[in-house]
């Protein structure tokens, strides 16, 4: 696994891209007679001062607070929100992006590569063939399930995944195909179903396959989010459309992520993602049983008991996940004193045997 952390940032190539848009975004709001409509906006834009934090200090895009913001708290469509995910996090988890890179902040670059291959071809595929088949209350209980399971996973798990440092060393090419299977799937089922998702599913293979460090993880979740949502964005606005509202919103919302997110990036490293991964994961379970009681008339006691089943599904997924990390990790551990032990044994003068090499036992998860 690539880690590059090299010495000297480069924040002015950040700066650049602020400029920029700033000035485009001015040139809307003022040049094209558009500020009404984003002071029209204004509680989304004050939804995303919060959304913006989360974006870049969590593996959540900014879309998992303005999703169900619109479609929760202001009764929108579900394709709403959806879409408004995309456009959203086009601005803000790009800026994030620009900035870790700027930041030569450490990536896991063979997974991210292979992730953003996968999702590249599968996002098209998810948007014209699966998002089509999915209905509005589907959309919703997709987006609660998924966050709820994520949410569990961290309550219950925290201390494990807040306290690892580097990560499990494999193949960088199977890291790459890892990544592009996790970004197929994660792309065309879930991001482009919801909006969201597909750096949650990264990284949560990075933390609980890979082991990683969330100084690691939730970095490379967030570009593999902002090229998602950018893709998707350009492909929903050059072929299906963008569902009414989705400008608006975007115009309020667009300058206070594109420093938001980047900003959440800086200052969660004052105060620890430990306490913000709590606070979310508390989120997260709060939205599901917000979305269980706002579609009670629709779901039932039958949709509710499905809904819990789908997110103890999800949490035995993650779980099996995390074994197989165990179980890999483990493998490279032996492997590693087994190599050591032979070079050992060749450095060892003649007639003196080398140490023999400690036994290697699968650590059960």
């Amino acid at each position: 696994m690539t880690l590059l952390t090299p010495r000297k940032p480069f924040l002015w190539i950040w700066f650049l891209w602020l400029g920029a848009f700033y000035a485009t975004w001015c040139w809307l709001a003022f040049g094209r007679g558009l500020w009404p409509e984003a002071v029209a906006h204004w509680p989304m834009a004050l939804s995303m001062t919060f959304g913006s934090y989360i974006a870049g200090s969590t593996p959540m895009g900014g879309g998992t607070v303005g999703f169900p913001i619109l479609v929760l708290l202001f009764d929108m469509p579900a394709t709403l929100g959806r879409d408004f995910s995309f456009a959203v996090q086009s601005i803000g988890m790009t800026s994030a992006s620009i900035f870790i890179l700027a930041r030569r902040q450490p990536l896991a670059w063979a997974m991210l590569k292979g992730a953003l291959l996968g999702a590249t071809a599968g996002l098209p595929l998810g948007i014209f063939l699966v998002a089509p088949l999915v209905p509005e209350l589907w959309i919703k209980l997709v987006f609660a399930v998924i966050w709820a399971s994520f949410g569990v996973l961290h309550l219950y798990r925290i201390g494990e995944i807040a306290g690892r440092a580097g990560m499990t060393d494999f193949d960088e090419r199977w890291d790459f195909r890892v990544g592009v299977v996790i970004g197929f799937a994660a792309a065309a089922l879930v991001a482009a179903v919801t909006g969201v998702g597909i750096d949650m599913v990264l990284y949560a293979a990075l933390v609980l396959l890979c082991r990683a460090d969330l100084r690691i993880a939730i970095p490379t979740s967030v570009l593999i989010m902002a090229w998602t949502s950018v893709l998707g964005i350009a492909i929903k606005s050059v072929s299906t459309g963008v569902a009414p509202g989705v400008f608006g919103n975007w115009l309020a919302a667009a300058p206070v992520v594109a420093l938001g997110a980047p900003l959440g990036a800086l200052v969660v490293n004052l105060i620890g993602r430990r306490p913000t991964l709590v606070f979310v994961a508390l989120l997260c379970v709060g939205q599901f049983a917000w979305t269980c009681r706002t579609e009670w008339a629709a779901l039932g006691w039958g949709g509710l008991l499905l809904a819990l089943a789908a997110v103890g599904l999800c949490l035995l997924g993650f779980e099996r996940l995390r074994r197989w990390g165990a179980l890999l990790a483990a493998g490279r551990d032996a492997a590693g004193a087994r190599v050591e032990h032979r070079h050992a044994a060749a450095r060892a003068p003649d007639g003196v045997a080398a140490p023999a090499p400690p036994l290697a036992r699968g650590r059960r998860a």
